[in-house]
């Protein structure tokens, strides 16, 4: 699913009153219009399960309106066509609905603040796709953006899947994200998230970046509603260690993750992640599992290279998954891309809930 921080919206919109209309009229005739059409075809070749797959159309098309007074508007809708399945209901599957309005909302922003309410794009740590959210970017403090919001409902829309807007819990859930750069390459990111009468978790992520080298330290708890704890679920945590070093064209990374060893991340996961690097990552959250995962990026002559690799030892019998991600991406214009993705997932034959699958697909898209 592609997302779009907030944090990053939230500065633009405090630039945006440069560019400000002088009357509501000047504001609807100065939007813009922008989407795109895609086709996504996918194929899953599965042992000890049927096989699987589908071919995709989707159109996305939104409408922001130019600023006012500070005050701005954005609608945005995707559609979905199915063009063929491997078995009956591949389709169904993915996609849950065929057409979404998945953003309508009004912003006000200024110089050090912005406030977002309705349909959005959220793109945090544990929180993404898209919300019926408030939600306000605070920039007053030097070297700093804090992010206060609450969410009511969600619902994924993308070329490969959507779903319908459900509701999070009865009372919604509230995120409170604060970055720090003061510091020259460093940015600390501590962050709290509660959804009422289900779980609370909390998180420090620090990451360091220069030209040629990166690092990132990540840790994570959560603490769950009494209500809501079993056998299998109850208080869960993570941890997250990675470097990575670029130069010119080429870049590399290694990380480790390990979570809870009873519980694992301790439904941290629910609204949303971005630790998983993985197009699968099956195993990565499950109780006590302890992943080594690398990668490794290419550009040459246009064409995009990559390659995601990870290990993963989970669960008190010790099973192990591995997966490995090769993608390869190109630009025939700056409208018009091609990616490609090809995956292979070694699951452990001890675990009966877990079988190898390979799979790969194709996604052109038109961008205007």
């Amino acid at each position: 699913m592609k997302k779009i921080s907030i944090l990053t919206c939230a500065l633009l919109l405090g630039t945006s009153t440069l560019f400000a209309a002088d009357t509501i009229d000047e504001a609807f005739k100065s939007g813009t219009v922008s989407g795109d059409i895609t086709v996504h075809t996918v194929k899953y070749d599965n042992e000890g399960v049927a096989d699987s797959g589908f071919t995709a159309g989707t159109v996305g098309l939104a409408y922001e309106t130019g600023t006012f007074n500070g005050l701005s508007a954005k609608m945005a809708f995707r559609a979905n066509h199915e063009f063929s399945e491997v078995e009956e209901d591949d389709y169904e599957g993915s996609f849950a609905h065929d057409a979404l309005m998945t953003e309508a909302y009004l912003k006000y922003a200024n110089e050090s603040f912005s406030l977002t309410a309705g349909r959005q794009a959220i793109d945090l740590e544990w929180l993404g796709d898209y919300n019926e959210a408030v939600v306000a970017a605070i920039t007053v403090v030097p070297d700093t953006t804090i992010v206060l919001g609450y969410t009511d409902r969600q619902a994924a829309s993308d070329e490969d899947e959507s779903s319908d807007f459900t509701e999070l819990t009865e009372d919604g859930a509230y995120v409170l994200d604060v970055k720090y750069n003061g510091i020259e390459s460093l940015e600390i990111n501590p962050y709290a998230y509660t959804a009422p009468d289900a779980v609370d978790f909390y998180g420090l992520k620090t990451s360091f970046s220069t030209d040629m080298f990166s690092a990132v330290a990540h840790y994570a708890g959560s603490s769950v509603d009494s209500a809501m704890k079993d056998a299998t679920t109850d208080d869960g945590n993570i941890l997250n260690l990675e470097v990575g070093a670029s130069i010119e064209d080429f870049s590399a990374a290694l990380g480790y993750i390990k979570t809870d060893k009873d519980y694992g991340v301790g439904l941290m996961d629910t609204y949303g992640d971005n630790i998983n690097l993985m197009d699968s990552g099956n195993q990565i959250y499950a109780a006590d599992a302890k992943t080594i995962y690398a990668s490794l990026g290419y550009e040459i002559a246009g064409v995009g290279l990559g390659a995601l690799y990870s290990d993963t030892e989970y669960g008190a019998d010790e099973f192990d998954e591995k997966e490995l991600n090769i993608t390869v991406s190109y630009s025939f214009t700056d409208s018009l891309s091609v990616g490609l993705l090809y995956a292979d997932i070694d699951a452990d034959s001890d675990d009966a809930d877990s079988n190898d699958s390979t799979y790969g697909s194709l996604t052109l898209s038109y961008t205007f």
